[in-house]
């Protein structure tokens, strides 16, 4: 194949990216001529493919970039001389580079969201859930496209949560609930006294809306939601109906806590469990810059709390475990904030990824010694 450059001011579609990736300096038009070992070098150039074959092949191109990149990554890996928290900083820089290499295959999507390509299947119901309504033909890459009609099939099916007997519908961009022993947490860690006469509750950083379904199940209501990110409360409201409890579970907006300074008997927050910086939309579920969430939970909690009512932290040893923050650091933040540990309730991962000894994670022995804790707080 010709390669020829084209120049962005040449073309009619727009830019689109979820995770804020600048417009490529460079673009080339790509069909299924062009060999994975180019493709792969011009991507790691930083020159992006603008999609013209078929899309079953570029299907197949994106793969085996994919394979290449990991052999790449494979030769990078972390060692055994590394520190935990050595490791983890690699694995997230070779996680960087494979997002951003693999991230320079795009394909074309009109106005009416369908892929100019042939043999695509029909995403329209996919892009309008996580996108919603537009006016103009977009260019996006075929990764970010993936994880729109992956997310898209999640929010259908739904992910069955024991705790509630029922599905959550996860919305694209909100973090799943596929880790269940932190809501199982919520739904037997005993309730303060306060909630007998009080039953107000906060959930902050709800993300799906699971964590405040379990409270309206367990008694409390309204339960006041909040979250930065407003296709979580959007997701939340909608479990809500779904679950029928759309009466007793409230957004509040998109700051942490709820405006107006209402105390409540329970205040749970679930913050991302590592201090990191996010890459992704998603990740946000994850990674708490500076731990700036969970800092901001602590220094708000004893002003919010009625007499008898408590904060409860549910909380990952993963980031003490990778050398990210320590005991003491958590610890010490809590009596800063004018609070006592009440009590704590702790679980382990049953996950894959913490049962199954996989040695390309680097990150797996910490995850294998992973504890989830829920912390019960009250003001000091």
């Amino acid at each position: 194949m010709a390669q020829s450059t084209i120049p962005l001011s040449a073309l009619s579609a727009q830019w689109h990216s979820e995770n804020g990736a600048p417009p490529p300096r460079r673009l080339i038009a790509a069909d299924s001529t062009l060999r994975a070992d180019v493709a792969y070098r011009l991507a790691c150039e930083g020159t992006a493919l603008l999609w013209h074959g078929d899309y079953p092949d570029a299907l197949r191109l994106l793969s085996a970039m994919r394979r290449r990149a990991e052999r790449r990554r494979s030769r990078s890996a972390p060692t055994t001389h590394d520190s935990p928290a050595e490791a983890f900083h690699r694995h997230r820089r070779e996680r960087a580079r494979l997002a951003r290499v693999l991230g320079m295959l795009l394909v074309p999507l009109d106005a009416d969201r369908r892929i100019r390509l042939d043999r695509a299947p029909d995403v329209r119901a996919a892009c309008l859930a996580a996108y919603g309504p537009f006016l103009d033909s977009r260019i996006l890459s075929l990764r970010e496209l993936l994880g729109v009609i992956g997310a898209h099939q999640w929010r259908l099916k739904g992910v069955e949560v024991p705790a509630l007997g029922a599905r959550i519908h996860p919305h694209y961009g909100v973090f799943s609930p596929v880790r269940g022993e932190y809501v199982d947490l919520v739904a037997r860690a005993p309730l303060p006294p306060a909630v007998h006469d009080h039953p107000l509750a906060h959930d902050l950083g709800t993300g799906t809306g699971v964590l405040a379904a379990v409270l309206a199940k367990r008694g409390l209501g309204p339960v006041l939601v909040t979250d930065t990110n407003p296709r979580a409360l959007a997701c939340a409201e909608d479990n809500a109906r779904r679950l029928g409890l759309a009466d007793r579970i409230r957004s509040a907006g998109t700051s942490l806590y709820p405006p107006g300074g209402d105390r409540a008997a329970l205040v749970v927050c679930n913050p991302p469990w590592l201090p990191h910086r996010p890459s992704s939309a998603l990740e946000h579920g994850v990674y708490d810059p500076g731990g700036r969430m969970l800092t901001g939970f602590l220094d708000g909690l004893a002003a919010r709390l009625l007499p008898g009512g408590e904060g409860w932290l549910v909380l990952s040893d993963l980031a003490e475990l990778l050398g990210l923050r320590t005991r003491a650091d958590l610890l010490t933040a809590i009596a800063a904030a004018g609070l006592r540990v009440r009590g704590r309730l702790d679980t382990r991962p049953r996950h894959p990824r913490a049962s199954r000894p996989n040695p390309a994670d680097p990150l797996h022995g910490a995850r294998a010694r992973e504890t989830t804790s829920l912390w019960r707080l009250a003001p000091a």
